[in-house]
């Protein structure tokens, strides 16, 4: 069953909105990952067992990439929802 143009246009502004969101969160998880490691700097300087705060800046980084593949999928599928919007015109004609 074909959508129509409006539908079309509303499913954009929807993956527009999960795009803000997807990229915020990354900075956020960015910011995190910046704070961990400073953490994981200052056990290490003072002694202490990083194993812990180790694993935990692995999986900070594992969702980071995870997010990020994320933005790309939504990215795709803007580009994929504005061509069907605005179709770019057919060369040679």
């Amino acid at each position: 069953m074909a959508i129509s143009r409006a539908e079309r246009a509303q499913l954009l502004e929807v993956e527009r909105r999960h795009l803000r969101k997807a990229e915020a969160d990354i900075e956020e998880g960015l910011k995190r990952l910046r704070n961990q490691r400073d953490l994981l700097f200052d056990l290490q300087a003072g002694g202490h067992d990083i194993t812990q705060a180790e694993r935990l800046i692995i999986l900070l980084e594992q969702t980071l990439l995870q997010w990020e593949r994320h933005r790309t999928l939504i990215e795709q599928r803007i580009a994929y929802l504005e061509d069907e919007l605005y179709p770019a015109p057919v060369r040679g004609k």
